[in-house]
Parts: structure tokens; C-alpha cells; sequence
């Protein structure tokens, strides 16, 4: 059986919340403290959880308190502690490797999104927006946790943890450069970078930190629904603030048989598209193939045509584009001006697809390229060899010799080069 988690965050998520669900599924404090200590900074905070109820539920609530002694106050207000800094106290502290790894990882995205927003490198991020101490027990923390519950890793090394959509919040908060509209803007450029999905629930608060948008951008494999698992424990961890719901973010720690579950990046890659779709019943056919040149030429992946029947009787064709999300408007400007079609459907839509390259081979009538598709990264499972069409059909065209013969000639080639 393969240990996975996965992060409801119906009121959001945030560092402390995090600690809180990790300790009530019975992390103990006391090793999150020892192994954060191992980072120097034991004079700066004190980390002490508690029972509280929200709305009526009993959940945990962990408190990181900073001490404000005159050095710290000093080093936190005058010097701050940028990406560099951090990353040297993790790699000091000799903490577990998967735990020293997620960590800088998530400390890395969170330095990447401040300084996108402040139009500065992640390394001169001065990290007085998250309160550094604050961030680094948060994160650390996090990560010991998740690590110490045994949550398997994949291939990549991350842990197999998902996540809910988030709950955007609203209104505005105060930040270090006065008030700030929510979400913030590196929590906003954090759910850019991941292609986050979102939600209003109507609760105009802040309701998603940066580092919490942080550690879930950066470790959950898949945001939406909970992958298939069998619920074994249901951690806790409360928010700060009372809200019309209970402030309550839920880590479910499950266990999964499927192999999907560890394989999927080892197979095939996930990625976002877009689907555009419109009939049209009222268009001169020929306009349709320059149409296709058209929205190719717009960054298309595919384009293609059914016949269907429209009303009043009339037959027409329904066009399909599918093309990367940045491509969508160029796609629908291209439909909108070449066709009379007065509506687009678009949908949003994940697809499959395998690793695929390129590779040249020699035929005694000249060169054709081939695509190579596989599954896996690891140990690759050849899947699929087809020559490239237009080489074929150029060749088959200057020797005066049937497209299949070249077509097959290619394939013969390549399987005799790549049989060892």
C-alpha cells in the first residue's frame, strides 16, 4: 500500500495551518522542535500547539511565536534574510535529506514569486514580507512533518500529495508596503505558475498565505478532486481567525493501491489545453482548408472537422481547435475572422501525452525523419515510431516510387540502427 495525503483547504492554507493538521495527526512537537533548532534559530521563536474550537470543531492550532529580544529584532527589521541565507542555514542544519530537498524547493518558489512581483532576482528577495522566522519554521516544519508521517515519494522526488482548489478570499490586508488587495500578489503569482483552479466562497478575508500558497504550489503533485485512496487519519489545523465557516484546513492521510497514483509522471506527462468549438453551417467550403493554414500558423496543435446536421435541415461542419491556453486568443481571433461563426465554445481540458523526439534516418533514396514516442522517464517503453509524412511523400514524389514503399523503407531503417 502506498501512503499519500491530500490538503482541503475550504477556508485556504497557510503555514500554521499546516503545522496544526501535521501535529494533530501526531507529529510530535517535540521533534519538530529539535530538528528546527538544528537551524540556529532556536533563540528567535517558540513553537506551542493547542485544542481550539472553530464554529463548534475541535482542531489544532499551532502557535510560532517570535521572541522579540533586541538582537532579533535588529537582524529581522535591518538585514532581513534573503534566499541565500536561508538555503545555508537548511543545508547546515543536517536535517533529512527528503525534508532538506522540499524545503528548498518551496523556499526557492516562494523567492521566485516575490521577486516576479518586485521585479527583482529571487536571491535579493528580502523575506520581511512572510516574516522570515515565521516562513522558515512554517516550511521546515511542514516538510518534517510530511516527511516523518512516511508520505511515499515520486519520481521526482516530491511527496505524493494533493490538493484542493483555493478559495481566493478577498478584501483587502496589511503588508510591509501599506494595504494590498487579496489574494496578495505572490500568492496570485504563485497560482499562475502552477495553473492553479480557484474559487470565490464568498468570505472576504485573507484567506491563502504566501507561504501557505507556497508549500502547496510547490510539493502537491495535482490540485481538484482527492485522488482514489482509503482515508486512514484526518489531521486538523486551525486558522487564526473565526469565519462564517469553520477556519479549518483538513490533511487527509490515506493510503492508494494504484499504481497510477506512483506511475503517472513515469509514464506520460500532464499537461493543460484548451479546446475551442464552433459549427458552422453558412461558410464556403473552400474557405475551410486556409482556415486550418490559419489557425496552425496561430499555434494550433490540432485542428479538425465533423460533418453534423444543422437546424432548419442544413448540413454543416463542426471545427475543433486544440491549442496551449497562451495560444487561446490567437486561436479564437483567427476563427472569428476567417469563418462566419458568431460563438466559440472553449473548455479547459488535461490531456496525456507521451515523450516524444525526432530522430533522422537514411534510406537508399535519401534522408526521412522519424517521431519516437515513449512512456516512462526512467526505463523508457518504446511506444510508437512513425516517419514524418512530408519527407516521405517528397521522396516518394522525386523517385517516382509508391509513398507506402518509403514509408516502410523508413521504418525498416530505423529499426535496424536502434535494434541494439
Amino acid at each position: 500500500m502506498i501512503k499519500i495525503a491530500y490538503l482541503q483547504c475550504p477556508t485556504g492554507i497557510s503555514g500554521d495551518m499546516c503545522l496544526g493538521a501535521l501535529v494533530s495527526l501526531g507529529v510530535p512537537e517535540e521533534y519538530l522542535i529539535e530538528k528546527l533548532n538544528n537551524l540556529g534559530i532556536a533563540q528567535e521563536y517558540q513553537l506551542k500547539a493547542e485544542l481550539v474550537q472553530r464554529n463548534g470543531q475541535q482542531a489544532t492550532k499551532v502557535h510560532v511565536d517570535l521572541v522579540d529580544n533586541h538582537h532579533h529584532h535588529e537582524h529581522s527589521h535591518h538585514h532581513g534574510r534573503h534566499l541565500p541565507e536561508i538555503e545555508k542555514m537548511i543545508l547546515k542544519a543536517g536535517l533529512p535529506l527528503r525534508v532538506e530537498a522540499w524545503s528548498l524547493a518551496i523556499f526557492r518558489q516562494l523567492a521566485v514569486a516575490e521577486g516576479a512581483v518586485h521585479g527583482i532576482a529571487p536571491e535579493k528577495v528580502h523575506f520581511h514580507e512572510v516574516g522570515a522566522v515565521d516562513a522558515i519554521v512554517d516550511i521546515v516544519g511542514t516538510c518534517l512533518g510530511l516527511d516523518w508521517l512516511g508520505i511515499e515519494s515520486d519520481r521526482e522526488g516530491l511527496p505524493l500529495l494533493y490538493c484542493s482548489p483555493f478559495p481566493t478570499g478577498g478584501g483587502t490586508v496589511k503588508a510591509a508596503h501599506g494595504q494590498m488587495a487579496v489574494p496578495v500578489p505572490a500568492v496570485l503569482k504563485l497560482w499562475e505558475m502552477r495553473g492553479c483552479p480557484v474559487y470565490s466562497n464568498g468570505i472576504e478575508r485573507e484567506l491563502v498565505t504566501p507561504t501557505g500558497a507556497a508549500i502547496a504550489t510547490t510539493l502537491a503533485r495535482d490540485f481538484g478532486t482527492p485522488p482514489p485512496m482509503t482515508i486512514k487519519q484526518v489531521g486538523l489545523g486551525a486558522g487564526s481567525i473565526n469565519l462564517p465557516i469553520p477556519n479549518i484546513l483538513r490533511l487527509w492521510l490515506g493510503e492508494s493501491t494504484m499504481q497510477s497514483v506512483t506511475n503517472t509522471a513515469d509514464i506520460n506527462s500532464i499537461e493543460t489545453i484548451s479546446v475551442l468549438e464552433t459549427q458552422i453551417d453558412d461558410l464556403n467550403p473552400q474557405a475551410i482548408g486556409y482556415v486550418f493554414e490559419a489557425l496552425f500558423a496561430a499555434g494550433a496543435l490540432d485542428v479538425f472537422t465533423q460533418p453534423i446536421g444543422m437546424k432548419k435541415s442544413r448540413p454543416g461542419i463542426l471545427l475543433t481547435v486544440i491549442c496551449h491556453p497562451e495560444n487561446l486568443l490567437n486561436c479564437e481571433a483567427v476563427v472569428f475572422s476567417e469563418t462566419t461563426t458568431l460563438g466559440i465554445r472553449r473548455t479547459t481540458q488535461q490531456r496525456a501525452i507521451l515523450q516524444r523526439e525526432i530522430q533522422p534516418v537514411q534510406t537508399e533514396y535519401g534522408e526521412v525523419r522519424i517521431k519516437i514516442a515513449w512512456q516512462g522517464r526512467s526505463q523508457k517503453k518504446l511506444t510508437n515510431v512513425q516517419p514524418e509524412y512530408e519527407d516521405c511523400a517528397e521522396l516518394a514524389r522525386k523517385h517516382n516510387i509508391p509513398w507506402r514503399e518509403i514509408q516502410q523503407l523508413a521504418i525498416q531503417s530505423w529499426y535496424l540502427k536502434h535494434k541494439n
